[in-house]
C-alpha cells in the first residue's frame, strides 16, 4: 500500500494504492482521509488507475523519419538527435531560438529543473507554462493588492465554519467536488452566494435556502463587484479601522466607484439592484465571510482587475488575516501554485523570485554554481511565445512538457499553424496527444504513480507524491532526460537523478524567497508534517497568512483602483460563448478521454443552449449545431436546459480537433498578466 495524491486538480485529495498484480488494473484506488477530501475521491479520482495500464502507454521514443511518420528509436539515439539539433538551431538563430513550455501538473522538483535546465543548458529565456492559461490573472492581482501569491492563503477546512461565502467565477461541483463538503456549513445558513452565468452545480446548492444564484451576464463580473464596493462604502458598510490600520488607497478607490451605483450595474449586468445591495449588506453583516475567484472571472483581458476588485471587495470587509474570515483563489492543475514558484514562468526564478532583481539571480546563480550573467532575462508569455513559432524573431524549436497546446490554447487553430512552422517540436509526454503527433520527437516519461516529487496544493500545502509502481520498460523520468540532455550539451552544474536531491536544491534556491521551502525535505514531509509555506529553516509553516501585516514593504495591503472597459454585447444574431469543465473531465482531456467509464456519458462534445434560444435558430434537442465566428467553426451536439441565459451558450473545452472550444476563443491578452480572453466571445450559432 501506497500513500499518494490524485494525478488531477490542485485539491490534490489523499489516495492510497494497492498493488493488485491479478487484478484487472495495476492497483486499486481508496481514499484517504485529508483536510482537503476527508476521505473522497470524485469521478475522476476513483477511475485513475485506468491509466496506468492504457494500451495507448508511450514506452520508447519516437523520431519522425523521412517519410513524414512517427518511428520507433533508443534513447541515446533520440537524445543524441535532440542535443545535435538543438545545438545547430541556437548556433545558427540564437538561443532564444530554443523555447520550453512547461505544465502545472509537471512535480516541485520537475518544474524547478525545468526552469534551470532551460535557462543554463540550454541559455534561453523564452520558457513560460500552461499556468499562464489558469492563474496568471489571480497571481499578479494577488501580487499587486497583497505583495504574494498564494491561492488561498489559508487552510481550506476554515471554510467549514463560514456563515457567507462568495464564488465567483468557480463550479467545484463538477470540477473539484470533494470541495463541495467546505460549502455546507454556509449552505445551511442560507449564506452561499454563486456567481455564475449558468446555473451549474455549484449554484444548484444555493436552491431551498441555501443561499443565492446570480446570474450576470458573461464578463460583466468587474462591473458587478464595483457596484458591491460602491454599496459597502456608500452605506459606511466597510471596516473603517482595519481599512485605516492595513490598507493603502482607500480614497482613490473610493472615487473610482462612485459613479458605480447598483441602478447602473444591473443595466450592464443584469443582476438586479437589489440584489446587489442584499449582497453587500450580507457580507458586510457577516460574523465570518469569504470571497473566493476562480477561472471564470479571471480568464479575461481584464481578468487582473476583475480579480483586483474581489480583493478590493474583501478588503473593505476586513476579511483577509481576520480569523474565520478570508479571500482566495481556486487553483486549477494540480500543481498549478508549485509549478509557477520555482521557475517555469518567464519572469520568475525559484521561490518566487523576480528574475529581474540582482540579489535573485545572484542568490539563485550561487546554487546553479554559475555566474549570475548567465542567468538569462525574462522572457515572453505563453500566447506570445506559441503565436510567433517559427517567424522571424520567434522560437524555432519547442521543448513541451506536461502540456497538450495545440487543444488547450487560445485561438488554437493559430497555435496549430504556428507549431507547424518549426523546425523542431519535441514533446514529453506519456500519452500520444494531439500536440505530440505533430512532433518531431517524442520522449515517453512517466505517469504520477510511477514518480516520487512533491505537489503544492491549492492552499500552498506541500504534499509527497510516492511511487506504487514500477515504470514500463522504455519509459524515463524528466529528470533523468533532462540531466542527459545537459551532458550532451556541456552545461554546467548539478543534475541529479534523485528526486530527493533536486528538492533539496529547490529548497536551497528558493531560501529566502517569497515561496520559501529551505525548511522542508522529502524525509521531514515523509514524517507527516502539515507543511504549507513560506516555510523557512527552523519554522513551522505558515498556515494563514497576512495575520500581523501583508507582504509589501510598509505591511499593508493596497486597494487598487480599477475601471471596467465597455465590451462588444451579444445581440439577435450573435450569442455570449463561455467555456468551462465537466465533472467527468480534466483539462485537454489528454488523460480523462481515455477511461471509458468518464467518456460514456460525453463522448463528443456538446453545446448548452436555452430552449428558447434554441427555438429562434431552428434546433432541437440533441442536433447537430455549428458555432462560429471569425476564428473558427465548432460542430456540436445540442443540449437543451433553462439552466443557461438565452443570450448565451456554453462548450466544454476538453475536446480535440475540430471539437475544440478554443477555436473560437479569442487570444487578446490581458496588460497585466497576458492571460487571454478565454471567457469571452461572440459566436453564431446555426442548425448544421
Amino acid at each position: 500500500m501506497t500513500d499518494t495524491h490524485c494525478p488531477y486538480c490542485a485539491l490534490q485529495c489523499a489516495m492510497t494504492l494497492t498493488a493488485a498484480p491479478d487484478g484487472p488494473l495495476p492497483v486499486s484506488v481508496a481514499g484517504r482521509d485529508f483536510p482537503t477530501n476527508r476521505g473522497g475521491l470524485c469521478k475522476k479520482g476513483w477511475t485513475s488507475a485506468e491509466l496506468l495500464g492504457d494500451a495507448g502507454r508511450l514506452t520508447t521514443p519516437l523520431v519522425r523519419g523521412a517519410d513524414g511518420e512517427l518511428h520507433p528509436a533508443d534513447w541515446d539515439a533520440a537524445l543524441d538527435l535532440l542535443a545535435a539539433r538543438l545545438q545547430g538551431i541556437a548556433a545558427k538563430h540564437g538561443r532564444d531560438a530554443i523555447g520550453v513550455f512547461g505544465g502545472g501538473g509537471l512535480t516541485n522538483e520537475k518544474a524547478y529543473q525545468l526552469g534551470k535546465f532551460a535557462r543554463i543548458a540550454l541559455g534561453t529565456s523564452r520558457i513560460d507554462y500552461n499556468g499562464r492559461f489558469c492563474m496568471s490573472s489571480a497571481a499578479a492581482a494577488a501580487n499587486r493588492s497583497f505583495g504574494i501569491d498564494r491561492g488561498l492563503p489559508f487552510p481550506l477546512t476554515d471554510l467549514d465554519t463560514a456563515e457567507t461565502i462568495l464564488m465567483l467565477g468557480s463550479n467545484v461541483g463538477d470540477t473539484m467536488p470533494p470541495f463541495v463538503s467546505h460549502l455546507q456549513g454556509a449552505r445551511a445558513r442560507g449564506g452561499l452566494i454563486v456567481v455564475d452565468p449558468r446555473r451549474s452545480s455549484t449554484a444548484r446548492l444555493c436552491a431551498d435556502g441555501g443561499g443565492i444564484h446570480l446570474q450576470p451576464v458573461p464578463g460583466t463580473d468587474l462591473a458587478l463587484l464595483l457596484s458591491l464596493i460602491h454599496v459597502v462604502i456608500a452605506e459606511h458598510l466597510h471596516d473603517a479601522g482595519y481599512v485605516s490600520q492595513r490598507t493603502s488607497g482607500f480614497e482613490a478607490l473610493r472615487q473610482s466607484v462612485s459613479s458605480w451605483w447598483p441602478e447602473r450595474a444591473a443595466t450592464v449586468t443584469g443582476v438586479p439592484a437589489s440584489r446587489i445591495r442584499e449582497i453587500a449588506r450580507m457580507l458586510a453583516r457577516s460574523g465570518s465571510a469569504y470571497i473566493l475567484t476562480g477561472r471564470g472571472v479571471e480568464q479575461h483581458v481584464d481578468g487582473t482587475d476583475t480579480a483586483t476588485a474581489a480583493i478590493n471587495l474583501a478588503l473593505l470587509l476586513g476579511l483577509p488575516g481576520t480569523p474565520g474570515s478570508g479571500y482566495g483563489t481556486l487553483t486549477g492543475q494540480g500543481n498549478g501554485q508549485g509549478g509557477r514558484e520555482h521557475g517555469q514562468k518567464a519572469d520568475q526564478l525559484p521561490g518566487y523570485r523576480k528574475i529581474t532583481d540582482p540579489a535573485a539571480r545572484a542568490h539563485v546563480a550561487d546554487v546553479w554554481g554559475v555566474d549570475p550573467d548567465d542567468i538569462p532575462g525574462p522572457g515572453i508569455p505563453a500566447v506570445e511565445l506559441l503565436q510567433g513559432a517559427g517567424l522571424p524573431g520567434g522560437v524555432r524549436a519547442l521543448l513541451v512538457h506536461g502540456s497538450n497546446v495545440v487543444v488547450s490554447s487560445p485561438n488554437v487553430a493559430t497555435v496549430r499553424e504556428a507549431l507547424g512552422r518549426l523546425d523542431l517540436l519535441v514533446v514529453s509526454d506519456f500519452f500520444l496527444s494531439e500536440t505530440a503527433r505533430m512532433a518531431d520527437i517524442v520522449l515517453p516519461v512517466l505517469q504520477w504513480a510511477e514518480e516520487e516529487g512533491t505537489m503544492t496544493n491549492l492552499e500552498g500545502r506541500v504534499l509527497r507524491r510516492r511511487k506504487a509502481l514500477t515504470p514500463p520498460p522504455g519509459t524515463r523520468s524528466e529528470l533523468w532526460i533532462m540531466a542527459e540532455l545537459a551532458r550532451r550539451l556541456d552545461a554546467p552544474g548539478v543534475w541529479s537523478l534523485d528526486p530527493a536531491e533536486v528538492f533539496d536544491e529547490l529548497a536551497r534556491a528558493s531560501a529566502g524567497g517569497p515561496a520559501d521551502y529551505s525548511g522542508l525535505s522529502h524525509a521531514l514531509l515523509d514524517l507527516g508534517v502539515e507543511a504549507h509555506w513560506p516555510f523557512p529553516v527552523g519554522s513551522l509553516g505558515t498556515p494563514r497568512l497576512f495575520a500581523d501585516r501583508f507582504a509589501h514593504p510598509d505591511g499593508r495591503a493596497k486597494l487598487v483602483a480599477v475601471r471596467a472597459q465597455e465590451h462588444e454585447a451579444a445581440d439577435g444574431d450573435r450569442l455570449n460563448l463561455v467555456t468551462g469543465r465537466l465533472l467527468e473531465q480534466y483539462q485537454s482531456g489528454t488523460q480523462t478521454r481515455r477511461v471509458s467509464e468518464l467518456t460514456a456519458k460525453r463522448p463528443a462534445l456538446i453545446a448548452q443552449l436555452h430552449p428558447a434560444t434554441a427555438r429562434r435558430h431552428g434546433i432541437g434537442e440533441g442536433d447537430g449545431i455549428r458555432i462560429a465566428n471569425d476564428r473558427g467553426t465548432v460542430i456540436a451536439r445540442a443540449e437543451l436546459t433553462r439552466d443557461i441565459r438565452p443570450d448565451t451558450v456554453f462548450l466544454p473545452f476538453h475536446y480535440p480537433d475540430a471539437g475544440s472550444a478554443n477555436l473560437l476563443t479569442d487570444d487578446r491578452v490581458d496588460p497585466h498578466s497576458a492571460m487571454p480572453e478565454f471567457k469571452r466571445a461572440l459566436v453564431s450559432v446555426s442548425a448544421e
